[in-house]
């Protein structure tokens, strides 16, 4: 019986992750259909978004508790790239403080970006053991502070991160399928946690903390797993954008992103996987269309432009508008499901 029902739910909800790839691998074709380096660019930008969302989900979406310091670990796994992919000769004029062993290294990036993550993850480890703790607004407050202490360190530690410094040398990938399937390994991960043991004791504690712990719940460690998890796919999505732009400084993975990553995980909604993809196909979307009317669309014989600063107008507009009318975001609790029969 209980293996009949744990198939009937595998069933149930395995039509979420594959309707969720299957839109990302559309737009990954429309991008090599289209054959514009502009747009392919764009749609490169919003697979490592959804990486660095779904990274997100796992934490917030699984515990409720809002953390504004998950970019700490973005930036933890783009400087490991740094580190390991970028020519030895070029390391020793930008970061001469790193060890011979690190120096000298030179891996390919599907490598380097798994080390990104265990990096990532070890570090979630070791903040989550004190911070996970902390329940609520102190809890939030202590994920930013981490963030703040994150990057004062690598702003300033020149010899080994080139302190507030570009790093250049990074090797840029211009195909979409490496962001792909880092994006759709990112899914299938957050679906497998949301229906794990640990998934399901995590949101009961999240709904019924009293109730929890009256079970017997470990609700510090119940959220330790899932800060952890969440922390190296942040760190793989941190990977991912340093090989997208080829730089990174301490500032790339700071309040920008905080705010980005976090305003499309309100507006998707944060208790659903699929609210977190659909958050970052929508604002993405809406942020693109504001870049190119910044940029300045030709009408006839005269240029349209916004003022500089609109995206973030938008941005937070669209978030005070969902927060309004609906607070649990356009998901709400819902994934994206296939019509299944009896």
């Amino acid at each position: 019986m209980r293996q009949t029902s744990s198939l009937t739910i595998l069933r149930r909800t395995v039509s979420t992750p594959v309707i969720l790839i299957l839109l990302l691998v559309a737009f990954a074709i429309l991008s090599w259909a289209v054959g514009s380096r502009p747009f392919n660019q764009t749609v490169i930008d919003i697979l490592v978004q959804v990486t660095l969302v779904t990274g997100l989900y796992i934490f917030i979406g699984n515990s409720g508790v809002i953390s504004f310091g998950h970019a700490a670990f973005a930036c933890l796994g783009g400087y490991v790239i740094a580190w390991t992919t970028i020519k030895p000769m070029m390391k020793k004029n930008a970061m001469p403080g790193l060890p011979d062993w690190l120096m000298s290294m030179e891996i390919g990036w599907w490598a380097a970006a798994a080390l990104a993550a265990l990096w990532a993850a070890l570090w979630a480890g070791i903040f989550g053991a004190i911070l996970m703790r902390l329940s609520g607004i102190a809890a939030s407050i202590a994920t930013f502070a981490m963030l703040a202490m994150i990057n004062a360190i690598y702003s300033n530690w020149s010899g080994v991160t080139g302190g507030t410094s570009s790093i250049v040398g990074i090797p840029i990938i211009r195909s979409v399928w490496p962001y792909l399937a880092v994006a759709s390994l990112a899914v299938i991960i957050a679906w497998a946690y949301s229906i794990s043991r640990h998934g399901l004791i995590l949101r009961a504690a999240r709904d019924e903390p009293t109730a929890a712990r009256a079970s017997g719940v470990d609700i510090p460690r119940a959220r330790l797993i899932a800060f952890v998890l969440s922390g190296a796919v942040m760190g793989a999505g941190g990977a991912m954008l340093a090989l997208s732009i080829g730089v990174v400084t301490p500032n790339t993975f700071y309040l920008g992103l905080t705010f980005t990553t976090l305003s499309m995980l309100v507006v998707g909604g944060m208790g659903s996987l699929s609210g977190a993809v659909l958050g970052v196909l929508i604002l993405s979307s809406l942020i693109q269309v504001l870049r190119w009317l910044e940029a300045g669309v030709q009408i006839g014989t005269s240029t349209f432009a916004l003022p500089g600063g609109v995206q973030e107008i938008g941005l937070g507009v669209v978030m005070i508008l969902i927060l309004m009318f609906r607070p649990t975001g356009i998901m709400g609790n819902r994934e994206l499901k296939f019509p299944w029969r009896r």
